[in-house]
């Protein structure tokens, strides 16, 4: 468990994720996924926020914006897909929002499939600081 970044809030995180899965099934679009994600994050009484913006920058001017699904206790990235298959386009996506953002996990579910697929992506540029006192908090 000590080589796994924010081990408690991730379980909450998949936890909340997993009771949306089983509700709901697999056939919906994925905006009602993150409506109902929403909903159970609020549930578990997390702090989140949904659609966040984050700036494109290129030589320190705005090109730019784009939006991440739910940034889950300003430390988990979390984007939700409702496709078939996933496509390396997630992956960089979700890193492309780590540095960005600086945030040491991403977590990409998908709720296609008879089971919910998810990877975490961990942000290995992050600024490290001490996460485990942090993450106690989700005990």
């Amino acid at each position: 468990m000590n080589n796994i970044v924010l081990p408690k809030l991730s379980y909450k995180v998949m936890g909340a994720l997993f009771k949306v899965q089983n509700e709901l099934g697999s056939s919906l679009l994925e905006k009602y996924y993150q409506r109902a994600i929403e909903e159970e994050l609020k549930t578990q009484e997390l702090s989140f926020k949904r659609e966040v913006p984050v700036a494109l920058q290129y030589q320190g001017k705005s090109i730019g914006r784009y939006f991440i699904d739910f940034l889950v206790e300003d430390l988990i990235i979390l984007e939700v897909k409702a496709q078939q298959h996933y496509s390396p386009k997630f992956f960089k996506q979700a890193l492309s929002y780590l540095v960005e953002t600086n945030k040491p996990l991403a977590i990409i579910v998908n709720f296609k499939g008879t089971n919910l697929r998810f990877k975490r992506i961990v942000n290995s540029n992050f600024k490290q600081i001490d996460l485990s006192e942090k993450d106690n908090e989700f005990e």
